[in-house]
Formats: C-alpha cells, sequence, structure tokens
C-alpha cells in the first residue's frame, strides 16, 4: 500500500471492494441463514456502507502510521492491517445485525464471526492484490510518460 494514494483512489479501492464482497456475501449469507435474499441484500449494503466509510478513513490512517513509524509493508503487516480492520467493523456491525435480523447480541456476534472468517482472508487478498495491480499500472504509467 503506499501513502501517496490520493482520495479518489481510496474511494475507489473501497468501492471496488464493497462491491465485490456484496456480490458473494448477499446470496451465501441468504443462502446459510434462510432469509430472504432482499433481506439479506439490506443488511449486507448497510454493512458495506459501514464499511465503505471505514475502509477510506482506516486506510489513511493505517498507511500514515507506517509512513510515520517506517514500517515495511510485508506480510505480517498485512495480517495486522486486516485484524484491525475487521475488528473495528465487529465492534459496529454487531449491533446493527442483531438489530435488523431481530437476534441477541451473541447470535449477531456469532454470525458475525462466520462473516468475519471470510472477510479475514479476502481482506488480505483483496488489498494484496490491488497493490500489485496498482504497483503495475503506476510503473507503466512511468515507463510510457519517459518515452
Amino acid at each position: 500500500m503506499s501513502a501517496n494514494k490520493s482520495i479518489t483512489e481510496r474511494i475507489f479501492q473501497a468501492i471496488g471492494f464493497e462491491l465485490l464482497a456484496i456480490l458473494i456475501c448477499t446470496p451465501l449469507l441468504a443462502w446459510i441463514m434462510d432469509k430472504p435474499m432482499l433481506d439479506m441484500g439490506v443488511v449486507t449494503m448497510a454493512i458495506a456502507a459501514l464499511a465503505l466509510a471505514w475502509n477510506v478513513v482506516f486506510n489513511g490512517l493505517f498507511d500514515r502510521a507506517l509512513k510515520h513509524y517506517g514500517i515495511v509493508h510485508n506480510a505480517w503487516v498485512r495480517v495486522v492491517h486486516a485484524l484491525l480492520f475487521e475488528g473495528g467493523l465487529v465492534a459496529v456491525g454487531v449491533p446493527l445485525i442483531a438489530w435488523w435480523l431481530k437476534v441477541s447480541l451473541w447470535q449477531a456476534f456469532v454470525l458475525d464471526i462466520g462473516v468475519l472468517l471470510f472477510f479475514l482472508p479476502y481482506t488480505y487478498v483483496y488489498h494484496w492484490t490491488y497493490d500489485v495491480v496498482r504497483e503495475r499500472v503506476v510503473m507503466r504509467q512511468a515507463v510510457s510518460g519517459s518515452l
């Protein structure tokens, strides 16, 4: 991840993350929970909107912290990134899930842990892939711009 990303690029990255997650999670959760696709779509989109805002803010702060402390972006830093990102979503998402699905906080927490088991590797892989593709695009632009 580069600390030199513009706010526009951060928003683009976050929207891509959430759209792909919605496309994967809505039908999967509707099937697992035996709930109508519309109900799960609404809760998935509400959490995605929350996560979208969190994604932009968190990634900006995370990048600044890495730069400030001179931390190299490696596999362990990506693991910490994924854990902190998802931990923030659990804190806010569980009450939302409990309210929308009319279940206890504990049931919502258990459901959220299940979702977290999907999102931990998804977050890691998505941001790693984004960074690799971004670096290649930036390098191509630099090479074509210098010709």
